[in-house]
């Protein structure tokens, strides 16, 4: 299966009149941000601007200040580190409500930091594509995200792919290589522990090796 064959499939989920949330899974390193974006992209070229829109599930990562205090900023990006309920919420929200713009928080990596309302969704929106690492995960509220999809995709790429481009990642954004190997292994390595098991929750699985699907 092509890229191409992944955006015609994404688009088909969605006719016009309609509106269909499309969930794309992975362990970080995966290539599934990378996927979102591309199948946003392409549909928007194929169907016009605005049919498509990427919600990311990391708008949803707690706040630092709220991770000091929590105890839990030196493991950034585990499953208790994202305002899970506020997800799912957002979730049920573009699923039903299509006939007002609904605004969805974005990640900015620069400030390694959320951004509240920076997405907006349209009532010309037909596909929403959005990605995490935690959406497949048999754990409430978790549990219910399935239900809200037309389809689940996790995207599969071997170990030491997926951590060679962590560490790739992890250095452009600061890291010493030292540092950056240890946290793709330690802390990305742990969470990689508990999402590929649900691979065998999605409608489809994706080869994260595919070219057009990185990092």
């Amino acid at each position: 299966m092509t890229l191409d064959d992944l955006v015609h499939r994404a688009l088909a989920l969605a006719p016009e009149g309609t509106r269909a949330v499309l969930g794309v899974a992975g362990s970080p390193g995966s290539g599934k941000t990378t996927l979102a974006r591309a199948v946003t992209e392409r549909v928007n070229t194929l169907a016009g601007d605005g049919i498509a829109v990427h919600v990311p599930m990391d708008g949803f990562h707690l706040a630092n200040a709220s991770l000091d205090t929590l105890g839990r900023r030196d493991r950034k990006g585990a499953i208790d580190t994202f305002d899970a309920r506020g997800y799912v919420a957002l979730l049920q929200r573009l699923a039903t409500e299509q006939g007002h713009a609904v605004y969805a928080p974005a990640f900015e990596r620069a400030v390694d930091e959320p951004v509240a309302g920076s997405i907006a969704i349209g009532p010309e929106t037909r596909l929403v594509v959005t990605e995490g690492n935690y959406l497949l995960v048999d754990a409430e509220p978790w549990a219910r995200i399935p239900s809200l999809l037309a389809e689940s995709w996790f995207v599969a790429t071997p170990a030491a792919e997926r951590e060679a481009r962590l560490v790739d990642r992890h250095t452009r954004h600061g890291r010493t290589p030292e540092a950056a190997l240890a946290w793709a292994r330690d802390v990305d390595g742990a969470n990689a522990d508990v999402i590929e098991p649900t691979r065998g929750r999605a409608t489809l699985v994706v080869d994260g090796m595919l070219p057009g699907i990185g990092a």
